[in-house]
């Protein structure tokens, strides 16, 4: 990242403008359905007006992807020519890096060094590597009868919309939006009401990369109106959502409501994160784990909430994650030597500290943190909080809280380990800690998670896929598996 210090990032955040208008059919509209406020977790201040989106909004750009799609120019393209203009969006994006990054950093809290070289990073590389792979797909022709040719092509689904959340607002929208593309399909993006502002500058990139008018629109607005107007719309034929289980399930009931589209789901989690004994080294172990749970605030799906360790050893990792959190800078997210930003709002902040008074009330012991900090900011900033002596049944255990908050919990036997890691409704991510492979072969079998790490947490690329199992969701997002959520598979048969 280049050297751009706070007095920096303060002077463009107090130039920070950018208008609020959807970007439909190629181009900003204001739309009818009025305005309403974006406001900086990092002191409550309002950085914009964007534009509200109802159902006319949702109509005008699901009738503008249906006209791309059904008479316009990009599922046709040779997918070659749509791999060059995904190639410069992501040349684009690498462009206004620091713009993008700033814009990241105060709708949504997390620290601008983070904003620069993970999510915008992850946004780059997502573009640039469905683009190089658009045209290395190949159809099948199965060996079949010798007076016959069967064919098995792929085919892009259609009208794609996408709904996406606030934590990591250009990230999400990237790892379903270029895969979309890259098989032919036209998007309605809905980013969250929360971190719209690089949602809508990505669909005005798009364009001005080559992007031809109604492929990729962005309507703002909430989940209840805007986002529920899309699940419903009888001409979306695919809806790609991330976030919360509980919306997740609004998404599955639209889509029985009206025409039974597809309905790809990645949800919440509460990630167990296993420190065996024979870790190959404990302070990495501890190390990770607090980073993992304390990186972007604690607000990840992924977040290895749990930390399930021997108790052989449990003290001594706790102690060094206690440590590791008491150490953590938090503060201004467009200082560079802030570590942790601002949660994403003040209701998020509330519910983060209404499961930490249920967790002291259930009994379990707070080491460290647990209380609102930086309150003279005017942001909403809270601090890394560990428990530990956690029961299992406890809604700390439970319950996906979204924030920097962990809870250790101790174990005697590897059975017992992998209950405890399995004992929830979500199937996201998990995490193991060992130096025998057979062990690690082994419990990473037996862990119902989408993703497993071992002696690691939160590593991959673009090759692998992502997703969960159980109420953590369906279908995947990166690597080539994400082009199956948006193609249907069309069988040819030629009696020759």
């Amino acid at each position: 990242m280049p050297a751009v210090t706070h007095d920096e990032w303060l002077r463009r955040a107090k130039a920070f403008d950018v208008s609020g208008a959807h970007h439909i059919d190629g181009a900003d509209e204001a739309g009818g359905g009025g305005t309403f406020q974006v406001v900086s977790p990092r002191d409550g201040q309002v950085l914009a007006e964007v534009a509200d989106g109802g159902p006319a909004e949702v109509d005008a750009a699901v009738a503008a992807a249906r006209r791309a799609f059904d008479s316009g120019p990009w599922p046709r393209l040779a997918p070659a020519e749509r791999g060059r203009v995904l190639s410069r969006i992501a040349e684009l994006i690498e462009e206004r890096r620091e713009s993008l990054a700033l814009t990241v950093s105060l709708e949504m809290g997390k620290p601008v060094t983070d904003a620069y070289h993970i999510e915008l990073r992850a946004a780059i590389n997502t573009f640039r590597w469905y683009g190089q792979l658009a045209d290395k797909l190949t159809d099948e022709s199965p060996h079949t009868a010798p007076d016959a040719l069967a064919l098995v092509t792929r085919e892009p689904a259609g009208v794609v919309g996408s709904v996406v959340p606030w934590n990591f607002p250009l990230t999400l929208a990237s790892w379903k939006v270029a895969p979309a593309l890259a098989a032919g399909c036209t998007v309605v993006l809905k980013p969250s009401e929360n971190s719209p502002l690089s949602a809508l500058l990505l669909g005005r990139l798009a364009t001005e990369a080559g992007l031809p008018p109604g492929v990729l629109n962005v309507v703002t607005g909430d989940g209840p109106t805007t986002g529920r107007a899309i699940g419903l719309h009888p001409d979306v034929d695919v809806l790609a959502f991330t976030g919360s289980t509980a919306v997740g399930r609004h998404f599955l009931r639209h889509a029985a409501d009206s025409n039974l589209k597809r309905v790809w789901l990645e949800l919440g989690g509460k990630s167990p994160n296993i420190i065996l004994p024979d870790a190959p080294d404990l302070e990495k172990a501890a190390a990770t784990a607090a980073w993992g749970i304390f990186f972007n605030q604690g607000e990840m799906c992924t977040a290895p909430s749990r930390l399930l360790v021997h108790s052989s050893v449990a003290e001594r990792v706790t102690e060094a994650v206690v440590e590791r959190a008491r150490a953590l800078r938090v503060g201004d997210p467009l200082d560079p030597a802030t570590e942790m930003g601002a949660l994403v709002g003040e209701g998020h902040l509330e519910r983060v500290l209404d499961h930490v008074r249920q967790g002291v009330d259930e009994g379990a012991r707070l080491r460290t943190g647990g209380s609102r900090t930086g309150t003279d900011s005017g942001g909403s900033f809270f601090e890394p909080t560990v428990f530990d002596q956690v029961d299992p049944a406890a809604r700390l255990a439970r319950e996906e809280i979204f924030g920097p908050v962990l809870s250790v919990l101790a174990f005697d036997t590897l059975d017992e380990a992998v209950a405890l890691a399995n004992a929830t409704e979500y199937g996201l991510a998990a995490g193991l800690w060992t130096s025998d492979l057979s062990t690690a072969h082994q419990v990473s079998r037996a862990l119902k998670a989408g993703t497993v790490w071992v002696n690691c947490y939160e590593e991959g690329d673009l090759t692998v896929p992502f997703g969960g199992m159980k109420q953590s969701g369906n279908g995947r997002d990166k690597s080539a598996h994400a082009l199956e959520k948006y193609t249907e598979l069309k069988t040819t048969w030629i009696q020759l």
